[in-house]
């Protein structure tokens, strides 16, 4: 990919220690965006929340779906990834605005000061209709998918829509993952999650369906779920399985 102008939305995003995965696989983010308008049916003033932002995968290609009268709002850890996307995208689209969280990581934000199953989103009550995470949850332990799931709620208006990415262990994909068709085997079992190593364990996280399923009820979130390839399944939406909830 050839940079474009500077300023301009399709700008080619920086290698950031630690993101080097995401500018190679940017090019994930027009589907990405495509899943996101069709399963959330985003409309063009909605307003939108993404968290985990990162170098704007997500947010370049939601700037052909998201008008001037809609918002989007970009939160991640990684100060750098947010300073780009302000550089290079807001300044295209004034209305895509991103923000730093001060969460603890020790691989993306050793200098971080809130825990994750502290943190509270920088955001009003029931403040957009839509709230997008791909691959967060993925790189998170129980304690800090619980908070952010009650987060998610509380920022998403009565009848908003979540998508959120994310590996669940369930019968089907017990007996797959062991396969050599699987990409990870999360053979390191937890209890309600397993990971892929030891160390970091939040290089790769996987939760049972039926953990996951409780913590969505708790805050009034029930999903819809698009299985995904990751195990080695040959019909699936996505490479990780999709969770699509609406707030009652």
């Amino acid at each position: 990919m050839q940079s474009a102008e500077p300023g301009a939305a399709g700008s080619t995003p920086p290698t950031i220690k630690g993101l080097e995965g995401l500018a190679a696989n940017h090019h994930f983010g027009p589907r990405l965006a495509r899943l996101v308008a069709d399963l959330c049916e985003l409309r063009p003033d909605d307003r939108i929340l993404d968290v985990g932002s990162g170098i704007g995968r997500v947010a370049q290609p939601l700037t052909e779906y998201i008008g001037p009268n809609g918002a989007y709002e970009g939160l991640d850890i990684v100060n750098e990834a947010v300073t780009w996307c302000t550089e290079h995208i807001t300044t295209a689209h004034p209305n895509f605005r991103f923000r730093h969280a001060p969460v603890h990581n020790d691989r993306y934000n050793p200098t971080g000061t809130v825990r994750d199953q502290e943190f509270v989103f920088p955001y009003d009550d029931a403040s957009f209709d839509v709230v997008v995470l791909t691959s967060v949850f993925t790189h998170m332990l129980p304690a800090g998918v619980a908070q952010y799931l009650g987060q998610i709620a509380r920022v998403l208006h009565p009848g908003g829509r979540a998508l959120i990415t994310m590996f669940l262990l369930n019968p089907e994909s017990d007996a797959l993952r062991t396969r050599p068709a699987s990409l990870f085997s999360f053979s390191h079992d937890r209890g309600n999650y397993a990971i892929q190593v030891p160390n970091p364990p939040e290089a790769a996280v996987a939760f049972r369906e039926d953990f996951v399923r409780g913590l969505f009820a708790a805050h009034g979130l029930v999903p819809q779920i698009h299985y995904g390839s990751w195990c080695g399944r040959a019909d699936h939406l996505d490479l990780q399985d999709v969770l699509v909830a609406s707030r009652a």
